[in-house]
């Protein structure tokens, strides 16, 4: 029996959507797509819903919009995937990178304070693999400071604060579509706001500078763009999925807190992450630490299990050491996590005693190390 880390949520009713538009002959961004960022709109309570090519273009679209270049810092955690960093980069601004909470892989609030001054634009704070925000200490330090937010949301879909979805919580935050992800369109991404005039601005960038009279009767190119269109047949895909977006959340709940059940019950060579308090965890991911990861992984894969790191420590990639564009601090506790986070397979399919199976042999491999 093969078990896969993750396998994407498929059924005839989506296939015949995405049929639809190919017989349709709309292959571009349009009718479907809308009603995808609509139904991104309702789920988050957010005014405003863009699809994109993916996470990381809607990250970098947020970063224009707020006008942020050259001369500029962003705080950003050192335990992320690179693409966090690499928009920053690509704008032109200096990416300040620090370090992380060692209990829950958040962004370390403390650090975050030590790390501000008058040149800091912005804070790409990342709700990794599901994990909500503190908002209560982030938009403290926004009144303090007055810093833009700009929510890397690539993996929380579905998660919240205080009663507040993501997505609805930072100034934009910016949502993954990506295969790995609960809600995929193959590749893509959501960007969602509540500011208007900051949305009319990634919408006119996205189609290539262009903007439209009220009326529609009238368009220009009032300024330079791209093209970051998301088109009608992945839109398809993820709107298609949007329709059990409720029971596929609940699922992957439902199975993150059987998972955590088991392993309370075992020897104590796992530990659980911490979930944010007041916050609703989405588990995109479900992630443990354990010693000796790598030949956790390798040995899992021996018995047709499917495990995976977690994510990357920054600082130890060789793209961001010694670069004028990034300013690493010392990240112990990112490179810890960077060793010890093991991802453990999650998806809708998985039953219960297919979790019993995974534990039982990653604990039978801990015992004899």
């Amino acid at each position: 029996m093969k078990i896969p880390l993750i396998k994407p949520f498929m059924n005839d009713s989506i296939k015949q959507r995405v049929l639809d538009v190919l017989d349709s002959g709309m292959y571009t961004e349009g009718t479907v797509t809308k009603a995808f960022e609509d139904k991104i709109k309702e789920i988050t309570g957010c005014n405003y819903a863009l699809a994109v090519t993916s996470c990381t273009t809607g990250l970098e679209l947020a970063l224009r919009c707020l006008n942020i270049g050259p001369g500029d810092e962003v705080i950003i955690p050192d335990y992320t995937y690179p693409a966090t960093a690499d928009v920053v980069a690509i704008v032109g601004a200096k990416a300040v990178i620090i370090d992380v909470n060692p209990d829950n892989m958040l962004i370390d609030y403390y650090e975050l304070k030590k790390a501000i001054n008058h040149k800091t634009k912005a804070v790409i704070p990342v709700s990794i693999f599901g994990n909500p925000l503190d908002y209560n200490v982030l938009n403290e330090l926004k009144k303090e400071f007055g810093f833009f937010i700009i929510e890397d949301a690539a993996c929380s879909l579905g998660s919240s604060f205080n009663g507040t979805m993501t997505g609805n919580l930072a100034d934009i935050s910016v949502f993954s579509h990506h295969p790995r992800k609960f809600i995929t369109t193959g590749e893509g991404g959501t960007v969602t706001t509540n500011n208007k005039t900051w949305y009319e601005w990634m919408y006119a960038y996205k189609h290539f500078g262009i903007t439209q009279s009220e009326d529609r009767k009238s368009t220009a190119f009032t300024m330079i763009g791209t093209n970051y269109k998301l088109s009608n047949i992945l839109a398809a895909v993820g709107l298609g999925q949007l329709d059990y977006y409720h029971e596929l959340l609940a699922k992957r709940q439902e199975l993150a807190q059987n998972y955590i059940k088991i392993i309370k019950e075992t020897s104590g060579k796992i530990v659980l992450p911490i979930i944010t308090e007041k916050g609703i965890h989405s588990f995109q991911s479900f992630c443990i630490f354990v010693e000796h990861r790598d030949e956790m992984i390798k040995k899992m894969r021996d018995h047709d299990i499917e495990t995976q790191i977690g994510t990357y420590a920054l600082s130890l990639q060789p793209a961001f050491i010694n670069n004028s564009s990034y300013h690493l601090s010392v990240c112990p506790n990112s490179q810890m996590l960077f060793n010890k986070t093991l991802t453990l397979p999650l998806y809708n399919d998985l039953d219960f005693e297919t979790q019993e199976y995974i534990i039982q042999n990653l604990e039978g491999f801990l015992k004899c190390i």
